[in-house]
């Protein structure tokens, strides 16, 4: 029979685990590690693999072992690919794919809840709160049909926040190299300087690769509205985080929302209640009350999960029957 591993498994994910494998016929085997070189042995025997996690794999040694096992594929069930070394898994035969799309919406309704966050000074009002002052002073919001929603990357998800603010009144704009021609209700086209010069909220939806990291830098927050916010539920290194904090600290901006940031692995799902947490910008943001922080759950929905769990296990099996799985990265 055919046997896959899947790293990193949650126990929220078995049920669709053990509900595909019962459909297909094929052993599905679980681990809550995370792959890399003290783990990697764990996959011997194993015609199939599937990853999850946020610690990069950087060692060509690892690759040339997965090769060495018989593996043709190495399946990432979340759609971020910039932890695999491309190179290596070439070098070594293995088809790389991800879930480019599991449930947009289920990004899209975390951005729609942080921006309301934002744009109703909900932060500040539960920090005064704590203290017993209730006063509204500095507190009036904008209604979100007045504000213009700036979506740089306009892809699968970055498409469906915008049909939700456009949805309640907000003007849309996008900076993407493609444009999309169903969109074109929905949202306007403009260039990097326009977008973060006019939007009142910018919400980021790019991939992470090098042009993308760093992206919203110094210059960038220099360039956004004072009474801007800033959104990242894309990847953490896409905004370089001690200009985010120097910008908030110097109120270049008025507040942000992070769903990810550099330097989350081996922090965020991880319990350190009890401990130092290693990330002193972490902590720094935190403690701010215009800014709203999550552990990188925007995908964490019942749809998203089985969506990733199916779509990731397809595309093994596609490859195992020598298939060509439309989710190739490399």
């Amino acid at each position: 029979m055919t046997s896959i591993l899947m790293y990193s498994v949650r126990p929220d994910e078995q049920e669709a685990i053990q509900a595909w494998a019962q459909a297909n016929d094929i052993q599905v085997d679980t681990t809550d590690h995370d792959l890399g070189m003290k783990t990697v042995d764990m996959i011997k025997g194993y015609d199939g693999i599937v990853i999850q996690q946020h610690a990069a794999l950087p060692e060509p040694e690892l690759y040339q072992r997965l090769k060495e096992y018989g593996l043709k594929q190495l399946t990432l069930r979340i759609t971020g690919y910039d932890i695999v070394n491309l190179q290596a898994a070439r070098e070594n035969g293995l088809v790389v794919t991800n879930v480019p799309a599991y449930s947009p919406r289920s990004v899209s309704e975390l951005v729609l809840a942080q921006v309301m966050r934002l744009v109703r000074h909900l932060g500040e009002a539960s920090a005064r709160e704590a203290k017993d002052d209730y006063t509204w002073a500095g507190l009036q919001a904008h209604e979100i049909h007045n504000l213009t929603v700036g979506i740089i990357g306009a892809g699968k998800i970055g498409s469906a926040v915008a049909r939700i603010f456009r949805a309640l009144g907000s003007t849309v704009i996008a900076n993407d190299p493609v444009h999309r021609p169903e969109l074109a209700d929905t949202l306007d086209y403009v260039d990097l300087p326009t977008l973060l010069k006019r939007a009142d909220i910018v919400t980021v939806h790019t991939p992470l690769d090098e042009t993308t990291h760093h992206l919203i830098n110094a210059q960038a927050l220099d360039a956004m509205k004072p009474s801007a916010f800033l959104i990242n539920a894309a990847r953490g290194p896409i905004v370089d985080t001690p200009a985010l904090i120097k910008a908030l600290q110097t109120k270049s901006i008025a507040g942000a929302a992070i769903d990810t940031i550099e330097g989350e692995a081996g922090i965020f799902e991880k319990d350190l209640s009890g401990t130092k947490v290693d990330n002193q910008a972490l902590e720094t943001l935190k403690a701010m009350p215009n800014v709203e922080v999550s552990p990188h759950i925007g995908f964490y929905t019942d749809a998203a999960v089985n969506a990733m769990v199916n779509i990731s296990l397809n595309d093994v099996k596609t490859i195992l029957e020598g298939g060509t799985s439309e989710h190739q990265v490399d």
